[in-house]
């Protein structure tokens, strides 16, 4: 164990506007950390740019890498970038000596029992030896490197036919496609906020060497089974039942990929000499439930959550819900009324709000999977 990082330090995201830097963008703001140093492609093209970006910083999270393309542009790019990292980390004026660098290795680049590096893939191989090269940097300058060997990472917004198999089986649900398996192996499964964890727990005990953390194992086809239980249940807006983290997890990267085109939700409105009756929740779950009135022009909400499901349903009045994607300007308004209720259920990693429109009182029911706890509130306030 090394000597302590900082507890909230500067930290420099290479990557960062790729699937595992965006999640690492929104774990950083949760615990309130500065606003990290987002370090994209067009930085590692200038050799000076780069160079700049990194100075003076304590800690750099490299996640860029070649996932997909020709065999020999994979296992040539990942050493390629580990390369001018530390050629730019070398030439920046006091990183060494106090700089954390951490890796976003792969089960791929690791041999497993006595088979050779030359038994890996491509990808494999090339991911393994670009933490070579940042390891021995590391060592020369008298850095700490931690290099971490993530399983299949999944979680909201991954891009289909690039990220992972989950990221493509949610996109094809959502857009009514029929996913097919080509081959089922076997994955070992982690949700992407599960590693900024790691990675962001690492940076505070300044924890270096090698991670392995360990995933979900299961079969192609149970993934594919169980993304396909909870999109049927949730198709009339029945919210499934979650036994267990990674249930919810699986639930809340489908219905990233159902945002925003299927929402609002319908909800049968049901007449007679009596009035009106709607069912505003259904759901083998629980969770809880409560409603609010706002005066004119009042807004609740500009906050996001990690993993709560929360849905909004105006039972009477006029409203605007707003719902933006974190650290982009990709807003969704929704204008609803009482009198033809609809529901919005709030995409995780997403801030949102609701206004009251009208001339006279709104009034809103609100539902959260879970029940609040005023110690671990899932609520984080942000703007939309």
């Amino acid at each position: 164990m090394s000597t302590l990082a900082p507890a909230r330090p500067q930290v420099a995201i290479t990557g960062g506007a790729g699937f595992l830097g965006w999640h690492l963008r929104c774990a950083i703001r949760m615990r309130g950390w500065p606003e990290p140093c987002v370090i994209d492609r067009a930085c590692f093209d200038d050799p000076t740019a780069l160079r700049d970006a990194l100075a003076g910083t304590e800690v750099v999270v490299h996640l860029a890498g070649v996932n997909r393309g020709p065999d020999t542009e994979v296992e040539a790019g990942n050493p390629r970038l580990a390369r001018t990292l530390v050629d730019a980390l070398q030439a920046s004026a006091g990183t060494r000596g106090r700089l954390h660098l951490l890796f976003s290795n792969s089960t791929h680049g690791r041999a497993q029992g006595d088979a050779p590096a030359a038994a890996l893939t491509p990808y494999g191989r090339s991911k393994r030896q670009a933490s070579t090269i940042l390891g021995e940097w590391a060592a020369s300058a008298g850095a700490r490197y931690t290099d971490i060997c993530f399983p299949h990472l999944f979680g909201e917004h991954g891009r289909p036919f690039y990220n992972s198999a989950v990221a493509t089986f949610c996109h094809q649900l959502a857009a009514g496609g029929t996913p097919k398996i080509v081959v089922d192996g076997e994955v070992e499964l982690l949700h992407a906020q599960s590693a900024c964890d790691l990675i962001l727990d690492a940076i505070e005990a300044g924890t270096g060497g090698t991670l392995s953390p360990a995933g979900r194992r299961m079969p192609v086809s149970e993934a594919l089974a169980r993304l396909q239980a909870l999109h049927a249940t949730y198709a009339d807006g029945t919210l499934p039942r979650f036994d267990s983290a990674f249930d919810l997890d699986l639930f809340n990267t489908l219905r990233s990929y159902r945002f925003p085109l299927h929402y609002p939700g319908r909800i049968d409105l049901r007449s007679d000499a009596r009035g009106h009756l709607f069912e505003a929740v259904k759901t083998g779950h629980g969770g809880q439930c409560f409603a609010s009135s706002s005066h004119p022009g009042v807004v609740r909400g500009n906050h996001f959550h990690r993993r709560k499901i929360e849905r909004f349903l105006v039972t009477a009045g006029e409203a605007t819900i707003q719902v933006r994607r974190m650290f982009t300007t990709d807003t969704h308004a929704f204008e609803v009324r009482g009198d033809a209720p609809v529901y919005v259920d709030m995409p995780t990693l997403h801030t949102h709000d609701i206004r009251n429109t009208g001339q006279g009182e709104l009034f809103t029911l609100f539902w959260s999977h879970e029940i609040f706890d005023p110690a671990a509130p899932d609520t984080y306030p942000e703007g939309v």
